[in-house]
């Protein structure tokens, strides 16, 4: 009775199961959708049957068994096959059929999809004419569960001509390899209308928002910033006209011209006009290079002059810092534009560093430029024989790399962001990867990003987790060799170790061919170029349960760097100056004090947080409500 009774329910269940509708987007078919239960009653039904089969009873019931076994068997079958069919047509069909430039590429395989997409069309009207899922799947016997296989591989076809089309595109211009396909296809069926393309740039460039174009033409003039919409005019109109991989490395050239020529004509103009006008008559980038430059000058003409005696040079140099820095301060309690509150604020930010160095040379009593307190400092200078600007730490040296960053806010740079400076530049002065690791919130990949913006670098992060596997992670370092960027892989150790161990293989090859001074190498079976300035750096969080141990030959590859916690104090000061107070180190001191009471006194609750986003929080608040004071009372 029970069995009959189990088989009474099995039919009653699947006489009112359909298959539910949705409508696809672009051209109003209705496709299938299963739900989730649906697929867990299917497991479960099946389940039964089968133990059904192994009971001493099933004899007067095996025809009736055998018959819904077999027909759950078709359903099981098809409706894998059916969606996973359905999903590559969806994908494909708007690439095929809506993308007059692909098929004029790949024509061969259009008119395969054609005959797909007529076979899926007709299929489809076929199943909408009876939803059930039983009958549905079952009508044709083990006809359509052939058809669906046959137009599956024939997808699987489409699908990689497809693939292969879009690696040529990208090996053209390599950092298409840091956008998706449903992007790149978006990119390349609009090339020729630079305005649409102007959409995905901020997938491509550190911070070029959009670019000014011509009215009329496909001639750009300018480009301009994501962020508070700083405009930079090119030295020529850059060329947005045809093939458009060749127009976006045409427009990555221009941006590197562009911004090596204002570094050069900024500094030619440093001296002829007072600090604070300089600094708003320049982009953010060549004024913030320019300052950084004019600071490694200005130390190297003290240092001569303690040399020649003169030993108040370097405590005269320091008054003249803390002057230009006060300046600054009284200039960011006027009336701002945001863009020009933000370029003074990163200009106060990295001045307040470059103040306590030398006060740091003073108290130590360095009297030579060759002393370790000032060659482990990032120092940059101009080379004007070959008009270049070039960044020295230690004993390494880097070429400025002149990627437009935009208007945007530097990182506070603390004892602690200086060494891991000096062990990342090793690192790359080594040919070797670099390894920050440390508990979270101490700036691994802060710091990183902003190593890089100080080297004018452009620097993808890339969020790891367990689904990426050594394809994904190949592509990702074919684009870095190429375009000659630094990548950051972010909590690394997340990556199974079976992939870890491919990853060093990818890495050892890419380092090996820089250190052989190659401009191209073998890679992933096939030649690609490279640009020595590629670097690789990973970020690990020991201290969170379910991370891998890295392989051995992976470890060979990266230079570690402890990171710790932060100096809260340090950082608090550095902001406080950068949002105008004059008074920062007490007030921080203070600041300080009072948020490590709180923590340590108020119960633990979830809404508390005392770390150092908080802390920036409230020091950013602070700041717009000292200049609207300001404002009020001046007015």
């Amino acid at each position: 009775m029970n069995m009959e009774k189990q088989l009474r329910d099995i039919a009653t269940s699947w006489e009112g199961m359909e298959f539910g509708t949705e409508v696809h987007e672009r051209t109003g078919i209705k496709l299938l959708k299963a739900s989730e239960e649906t697929i867990e009653i299917l497991e479960d039904h099946q389940a039964q049957l089968q133990n059904m089969t192994s009971s001493k009873y099933v004899s007067f019931f095996l025809h009736e068994v055998s018959t819904w076994q077999q027909k759950l068997s078709n359903a099981d079958q098809i409706i894998g096959s059916w969606f996973e069919v359905q999903r590559k047509w969806q994908y494909l069909e708007s690439i095929f059929i809506g993308s007059e430039d692909i098929r004029l590429q790949l024509p061969e395989d259009s008119k395969r999809f054609d005959f797909i997409d007529r076979e899926f069309r007709t299929l489809l009207a076929q199943m909408n004419s009876d939803h059930n899922v039983v009958r549905s799947t079952n009508r044709s016997g083990g006809k359509l569960y052939e058809h669906l296989e046959i137009l599956l591989k024939m997808l699987l076809l489409c699908e990689k001509a497809l693939n292969d089309y879009l690696e040529t595109k990208r090996l053209c211009n390599p950092r298409f390899y840091f956008v998706s396909s449903a992007d790149l296809l978006d990119i390349l069926s609009n090339g020729n209308n630079p305005a649409m393309v102007s959409r995905h740039l901020t997938k491509l460039y550190d911070s070029i928002g959009k670019l000014n174009l011509v009215a009329g033409t496909r001639q750009a003039a300018g480009m301009i910033a994501k962020e508070l919409e700083e405009y930079v005019p090119f030295l020529q109109n850059c060329d947005c006209s045809g093939k458009v991989e060749v127009w976006l490395n045409r427009l990555t050239d221009k941006m590197r011209e562009t911004l090596r020529d204002q570094l050069r004509r900024s500094l030619s103009q440093y001296d002829h006009k007072p600090r604070h006008v300089w600094i708003f008559e320049w982009p953010a980038q060549p004024a913030l290079v320019g300052t950084q430059i004019m600071w490694t000058s200005e130390t190297n003409d003290a240092f001569a002059k303690v040399q020649l005696r003169y030993e108040n040079a370097l405590k005269d140099y320091n008054r003249k810092q803390v002057n230009q820095l006060n300046n600054l301060i009284i200039i960011l309690l006027g009336d701002l534009t945001a863009a020009e509150r933000q370029k003074v604020m990163t200009v106060c930010t990295i001045d307040v560093h470059s103040r306590d160095v030398v006060s740091n040379i003073i108290a130590k009593k360095v009297e030579v430029q060759t002393a370790f307190q000032w060659q482990s400092q990032l120092r940059h200078r101009w080379d004007s024989k070959i008009d270049d600007c070039f960044a020295n730490i230690c004993d390494a040296q880097f070429r400025y790399d002149y990627e437009y960053l935009g208007n945007t806010p530097r990182l506070v740079i603390t004892p602690l962001t200086d060494r891991c400076y000096i062990t990342l530049t090793q690192s790359l002065h080594l040919v070797m990867g670099g390894a920050p690791a440390g508990p979270a919130g101490t700036g691994k990949t802060e710091t990183t990003k902003d190593l890089g913006r100080a080297l004018g670098m452009m620097v993808y992060v890339f969020n790891c987790s367990e689904q990426m596997d050594y394809k994904s992670i190949g592509n990702i370092h074919k684009g870095l060799a190429q375009t000659g960027a630094w990548g950051c892989f972010d909590e690394f150790n997340r990556i199974s170790v079976e992939v870890l161990s491919v990853v060093a293989v990818q890495v050892k090859c890419i380092q090996d061919a820089i250190k052989a001074k190659k401009t191209t190498f073998s890679f992933l079976g096939e030649y690609i170029s490279l640009r020595a300035t590629v670097g690789v750096f990973i970020t690990m969080n020991p201290g969170y349960a379910g991370r891998a141990e890295l392989p051995e030959n992976l470890k060979a590859l990266y230079r570690p760097c402890a990171m710790v916690v932060p100096d809260f104090a340090l950082i608090s000061e550095i902001m406080l100056v950068a949002e105008g107070f004059q008074e920062a180190r007490l007030l921080a001191r203070k600041f300080i004090t009072l948020y490590t009471l709180c923590r340590e006194l108020l119960s633990k609750q979830d809404h508390y947080d005392w770390g150092l986003r908080a802390i920036k929080s409230v020091l950013v608040v602070a700041g717009a409500l000292r200049v609207s004071k300001y404002m009020y009372l001046y007015k």
